[in-house]
């Protein structure tokens, strides 16, 4: 028999909240989860987005903390992106609203003002990027004397982006005695490794296995030339497709998500599409994403600062028009569709220099990803001259990573033989001349 949030030990705002929030049965990773964290335990949870991990620790910690309480901070949410922290910080409001638990967020590329006054006037809970919250610590702003629970949530990406210094800082200013959680969407050595430093005696949790796409997404990939037939590609999927009613559009780059965006904005207007990623300031990306969420545009393009713990529901098809290099990205990207048992669709365009790429992704997930046809309708163009020999370089450098014997058209060596050649050649050709000349002075 399934659990509810009865069986839980949770008081009645609690409760209120969750019924409020329309959840009926806890999650996966709920039923697992909150038992522990509820009873003390550390926590060590991965779980693929869209599982309802937010809400998993969430909900205890609420119940944990009960009501507001002096002026310094008593729960801690550490997350990789300011788009992740304001979605936590939506949810912890949320589930608080029949508490007089107070809680905010903090990020950087604000200034730093309006959260200095938040945090004076007293918090139970905060949400912070790691950045921010070491400037803000630092400068005596935060006071972590009395906390009691500390949560690092996607602490995969966190390493990712290059934030272990900021998080092993935040390790050394908390206090020692505290309930700890991590959570991952993938297991690698190096989150095994802050696990054994950060958990005591930890509780795992592992709800799927590692890296393994939803069940509710179906996948298609589609081997395509060049850029420019992937736009052609795209514009069958948004122009032609009906059941493409709510679609993230995932490039690699900043620039391509540009290009496709101002594609799509020639083809529609800025009521159908929105564009996010790291370029644009705070306000277009909070305006972005809220005009997604409330299905005021049916299409973003994005690139990866997106790809994690946006939580907008009924997304029918995620479209990768780049593969990611960092393999687990895949997993997240995907993860954006197929949400709270809804069915989804990711489609995948992959260019000959991303096949490496795709060889992986499949490794890592251990199921291949359906190969489907460019239909007729779809113009394969000319791959031009420059995109050729971007991808012939790409190839090399894949070709050398995995045989580092292999001595490919763009080997490095061979590169810096030619140029010593032409030194050479032109040296002499000089040498030739000069004493042409000074035969020629001294006559």
């Amino acid at each position: 028999m399934s659990k509810t949030f009865e069986d839980f030990d949770f008081n009645r705002q609690v409760l209120n909240a969750i019924a409020d929030a329309g959840y009926e049965t806890p999650t996966p990773i709920q039923e697992k989860a909150i038992p522990p964290i509820l009873n003390g335990q550390d926590v060590l949870g991965i779980a693929q987005t869209g599982t309802g991990k937010t809400a998993a620790y969430v909900l205890p910690m609420i119940m944990k903390l009960k009501y507001a309480k002096g002026n310094d901070i008593r729960g801690l949410i550490v997350a990789p992106t300011r788009e992740l922290a304001m979605q936590i910080a939506e949810n912890v409001k949320a589930y608080s609203k029949y508490t007089d638990l107070r809680s905010y967020v903090i990020y950087g590329g604000l200034g730093p003002k309006t959260q200095i006054e938040e945090i004076k006037k007293g918090l139970d809970i905060l949400i912070t990027t790691p950045g921010r919250f070491m400037d803000l610590y630092l400068e005596g702003y935060i006071v972590t004397k009395k906390l009691e629970i500390l949560v690092l949530d996607e602490a995969d990406k966190m390493m990712d982006m290059g934030f272990m210094p900021q998080i092993n800082k935040i390790l050394e200013v908390v206090p020692h005695k505290r309930q700890n959680m991590l959570f991952s969407a993938t297991m690698s050595e190096r989150i095994e490794k802050l696990a054994e430093n950060f958990l005591l005696w930890p509780t795992k949790i592992e709800v799927t296995p590692q890296a393994t796409p939803a069940t509710t997404v179906a996948q298609e990939l589609y081997h395509v030339p060049n850029f420019k037939t992937k736009i052609n590609l795209l514009k069958v999927f948004v122009e032609d497709d009906e059941s493409v009613t709510k679609l993230i559009v995932f490039c690699r780059s900043r620039a391509n998500a540009e290009n496709v965006y101002k594609f799509l904005l020639r083809r529609f207007n800025d009521k159908h599409v929105k564009v996010l990623h790291a370029n644009k300031g705070q306000n277009t990306r909070i305006n972005s994403i809220n005009a997604f969420k409330n299905d005021e545009v049916r299409i973003l393009v994005a690139t990866d600062v997106a790809a994690r713990g946006i939580d907008v529901s009924n997304v029918s098809h995620v479209i990768n028009f780049d593969v990611p290099v960092i393999y687990e990205d895949y997993v997240h990207r995907i993860g954006r569709t197929g949400r709270a048992y809804n069915l989804g669709k990711a489609v995948t365009f992959c260019n000959p220099a991303e096949e490496y790429f795709i060889q992986k992704i499949e490794k890592l997930i251990r199921q291949q990803i359906p190969v489907q046809t460019i239909p007729e309708k779809v113009f394969i163009e000319e791959t031009p001259y420059e995109e050729r020999q971007d991808i012939a370089k790409e190839i090399d450098l894949q070709k050398r990573r995995e045989d580092p014997e292999f001595k490919g058209a763009f080997h490095e060596k061979k590169t810096l033989n030619q140029k010593n050649k032409f030194k050479q050649a032109r040296a002499k050709a000089g040498g030739v001349k000069m004493s042409a000349a000074k035969k020629k002075k001294y006559k």
